[in-house]
């Protein structure tokens, strides 16, 4: 789960890491009264998006007049911003966040995440920070620093100093890079953190280390857990199709092709829209209904997958094993005729009770396609759409 800069710096602020002063402002109204409340030669006005690039985008501008934040604000709020992290549709621009100028003497790359091959969380920095560190790492990745902290010694010292040193930095600053990145650790262990960045993280003319920017990324198999983060969504960032999907339990993401793919595991989904693409055609969707799927479940995502326009047929591959196919069968034909679907539906079945689901979907009186394999129903829809078309 993403949240806003405003959200992070917020989180930030709470873990004692300087950022500059700034408030949120879903209105020209509001942005301007912020404005005016903080204590600057000037502002900046950004879009508040889950993506990268808004500089580059123009989502991101200083200004140095109330006037200014006035016009910004108004070109700014209620369009899309379209980044190179975003689709051509862009993000919606709900939020923007007014903050304090800042006298930016140095910019540097300070980022945490997980390394799952030694088990660690990583923090990295770099003195390339600002808006190109993805050039950085690409071409000179020799710039990029990086640590791995044990999670039962915890950050080190020496550690604080290798990254400081390698910052350029000395004395005071090396002691205030050290209070920040322990209260990241903190921060990232307390809230179940997938990722935390700060880029740039500066330093100001009088020397002092800010947090110029803040994104942080949560783990959403921890969610359960932390109420308080999960009150931060922004459901209007995300595809509103899998945000929906995430209300009925459902795993959904949104493709480019034409075959919608209704699947029970992760595993088996990777595997079928292989072999959609394999014998000519193109998935639609991820969608992973779960193991322990249901009838209701069943109906929300057939009316997921044709909620998609592009759809021109759908592939049903179940492997019974927690649930029978039996009960799979009935629920499918349940929710064919409750949905009322008018294109090709290809179903197949396989594990606990599969002759018994198998005969039921035959006997019914919905025009369902069986496949007696996976390779079978993957040919059997790939030429239903091709028929079609």
């Amino acid at each position: 789960m993403n949240i806003h800069e405003f959200q992070a710096k917020q989180l930030f602020r709470d873990y004692g890491i300087a950022v500059p002063a700034g408030s949120p402002a879903t209105t020209v109204t509001e942005a301007v009264a912020v404005a005016r409340g903080i204590d600057s030669d000037g502002w900046m006005v950004k879009a508040q998006v889950h993506a990268g690039g808004r500089g580059k985008a123009g989502g991101v501008k200083r200004v140095s007049n109330v006037e200014e934040v006035e016009q910004i604000s108004g070109t700014l709020l209620g369009t899309n911003l379209v980044t190179h992290q975003t689709t051509a549709e862009g993000q919606p621009v709900n939020t923007l966040l007014i903050e304090a100028t800042s006298s930016i003497e140095r910019e540097m790359y300070f980022g945490m995440l997980v390394d799952r091959a030694t088990r660690r969380v990583v923090m990295m920095a770099s003195t390339e920070g600002g808006m190109d560190i993805e050039e950085v790492a690409a071409n000179t990745p020799e710039k990029i620093l990086t640590i791995a902290v044990s999670p039962v010694a915890g950050l080190q010292g020496y550690q604080v100093r290798e990254l400081g040193f390698g910052l350029g930095l000395s004395g005071e600053q090396i002691k205030a890079l050290g209070n920040i990145m322990r209260a990241l650790y903190l921060l990232y262990r307390d809230k179940d953190c997938s990722l935390v960045e700060i880029n740039p993280l500066i330093t100001t003319s009088t020397g002092e280390l800010m947090a110029l920017d803040a994104k942080i990324t949560f783990d959403d198999n921890a969610l359960y857990r932390h109420p308080d983060i999960t009150a931060l969504l922004d459901a209007s960032q995300d595809d509103e199709k899998e945000h929906h999907a995430q209300q009925f339990g459902l795993n959904y993401i949104s493709l480019d092709g034409n075959i919608g793919c209704m699947v029970n595991g992760a595993g088996l989904a990777m595997a079928t829209m292989d072999l959609i693409k394999l014998h000519g055609g193109a998935p639609a969707n991820f969608l992973d209904v779960g193991g322990g799927t249901s009838a209701e479940k069943v109906a929300e995502a057939f009316k997921l997958i044709l909620s998609d326009h592009k759809v021109k047929a759908i592939l049903v591959n179940i492997f019974g094993g927690i649930v029978r196919c039996d009960l799979i069968a009935e629920g499918i034909i349940k929710a064919v005729k409750e949905v009322g679907i008018d294109i090709p539906v290809v179903v197949r079945l396989e594990g606990t009770n599969v002759e018994e689901g198998r005969a039921i979907l035959q006997q019914s009186d919905v025009a369902i396609i069986t496949g007696d394999n996976l390779t079978d129903a993957a040919s059997k829809v790939v030429a239903a759409v091709q028929g079609g078309e």
